[in-house]
């Protein structure tokens, strides 16, 4: 593992995202991204495929989560219905029991071992 090396002279996108327990929250997201650990510091871990290529930290905090997500993933899978399966093993909550069907666009909402939301969709 290296630092998260700050003065790369191409921009990269890190999407943070607050959890109480980083640790428990890596596991899962490293498991449902098919991500690795790039980087820790303190109460904050950096997963990501590889150099360049969009990331996700956990940045641990005191406070709860209180309130719907203002920003969320979304994951384009051509099977929606093993994909959401798989991370319900993980962890995962189902937020309805059919996918959301609007614009074109199949889709579950489900929210991480934490309560923050994410959607699992295929076109």
């Amino acid at each position: 593992m290296s630092n998260f090396d700050m003065d790369a002279p191409t921009a990269t996108i890190t999407m943070t995202l607050d959890c109480a327990d980083t640790e428990r929250q890596a596991e899962f997201w490293k498991a449902a991204l098919g991500y690795e650990e790039i980087a820790r510091v303190d109460n904050f871990i950096v997963l990501g495929p590889a150099p360049g290529v969009f990331k996700l930290a956990l940045q641990g905090v005191p406070e709860a989560k209180a309130a719907k997500n203002r920003m969320h993933l979304d994951m384009w899978v051509p099977d929606i219905e093993s994909e959401t399966a798989r991370l319900e093993a993980l962890g995962a909550t189902r937020r309805q029991e059919k996918p959301l069907d609007e614009h074109g666009f199949l889709w579950y909402q489900l929210a991480d071992p934490e309560g923050n939301e994410f959607c699992v969709g295929r076109a």
